[in-house]
């Protein structure tokens, strides 16, 4: 009985990771000193330590199944422009609540309740959040942690879209609504937990 099965993963999951997934720097874990290898150390590892981004980035490769690979591009280009907005104007109110909130839209959009268009303002605001713990940090760091994070991102956007995708490509409708279900789950919890915490 695969189908019950995989249902109730798809539900119990989210309680699993029910921890706020908050911003993780590899400058936070470890106090780094701002300089320019620790900022691309940084910039490299912020999307994968953080699940929800990493969640959010990975699940691409489901909506776009429907989708040409060259919208990657802009979806990159719209978070790295989230992080330059999150370095001019910090401070963003519940913003950790938000991100935790797009992978419910993310699943909508894989559920094609919700247009394609909405994940742009979702990944700016994921660039946004991945650029809160670098201030006071020199500009030189600060732009060696924008290429980490470039290449980070661009490397899971290239991973999701590229070679996942066929993959996702496979599985069968009632498997994808499952998936979205449980995105959408674990995107609840994480802002609940964000709200609570």
């Amino acid at each position: 009985m695969p189908g019950p099965v995989v249902a109730g993963t798809a539900l119990v999951a989210p309680l699993l990771l029910g921890s706020p997934a908050l911003a993780h720097h590899v400058a936070d874990l470890g106090q780094l000193a701002p300089t320019a290898f620790n900022g691309v150390l940084s910039g490299l590892a912020h999307p994968v330590l953080g699940p929800d981004h990493l969640l959010f980035l990975l699940a691409l490769s489901l909506v776009g199944l429907q989708h040409r690979r060259r919208w990657s591009l802009g979806l990159l280009v719209v978070g790295l422009l989230g992080s330059a907005a999150g370095l001019l104007w910090p401070g963003l109110p519940g913003a950790e609540v938000l991100v935790a909130c797009t992978l419910v839209v993310e699943a909508l959009v894989l559920l094609r309740r919700l247009p394609l268009g909405l994940l742009l303002p979702a990944m700016a605001l994921h660039g946004y959040v991945l650029s809160g713990p670098v201030f006071g940090w020199t500009s030189m760091p600060v732009a060696a942690y924008a290429a980490g994070l470039l290449i980070s991102q661009g490397g899971l956007l290239i991973l999701a879209l590229v070679l996942l995708r066929p993959l996702a490509a496979r599985l069968s409708p009632a498997k994808l609504r499952w998936m979205a279900l449980a995105l959408a789950g674990c995107g609840a919890t994480w802002a609940v937990a964000a709200v609570a915490g």
